[in-house]
């Protein structure tokens, strides 16, 4: 599910220009794993990540792929979904929304909801440290997992 290409080129000029705040070098492999990730709206582990700048960078090597997303990851470009011991996916798009994710086949899409982003957080929450953002994961079955399940449509986006 591609990104539009403005919103693209947005999401690279932040890179370019957190790289050189951070004294970062800019490299071609750096850029390019930066573009797979910004170019889509399908939450790319790391080894999908691999694949897709692996066919323009045919040396590229799946562990500058994984050291290149944490580096994104610290320099606030791109933010991890789900628990770390899982297959981490990543998300270039900084903007306040929630995820939808299938617990059978992994996929995951965003879901912008004006009630989602109005939530409150709960006192015993902020008694455990402060909040920067509330993001909101909502679990289930996609339609294509469904239907293959006998199941009709389901629940999914």
């Amino acid at each position: 599910m591609p990104v539009p290409q403005t919103e693209v080129t947005r999401r690279l000029e932040r890179f370019r220009a957190a790289a050189r705040k951070a004294g970062i070098k800019l490299t071609h492999q750096r850029l390019e794993i930066f573009r797979e990730v910004a170019s889509t709206k399908d939450h790319p582990d790391a080894e999908a990540v691999f694949s897709g700048v692996r066919g323009r960078i045919p040396t590229v090597s799946l562990d500058t792929v994984y050291r290149t997303l944490w580096l994104l990851e610290d320099l606030g470009l791109i933010e991890t979904l789900g628990p770390r011991r899982e297959r981490a996916r990543f998300d270039a798009n900084l903007n306040c929304h929630h995820h939808f994710i299938c617990e059978h086949c992994g996929l995951v899409r965003d879901l912008e909801n004006g009630e989602f982003d109005e939530l409150d957080v709960p006192p015993v929450v902020e008694r455990l440290g402060s909040v920067s953002r509330v993001s909101v994961e909502v679990r289930g079955t996609c339609r294509e997992c469904a239907k293959k399940r006998g199941g009709g449509e389901g629940s999914g986006v």
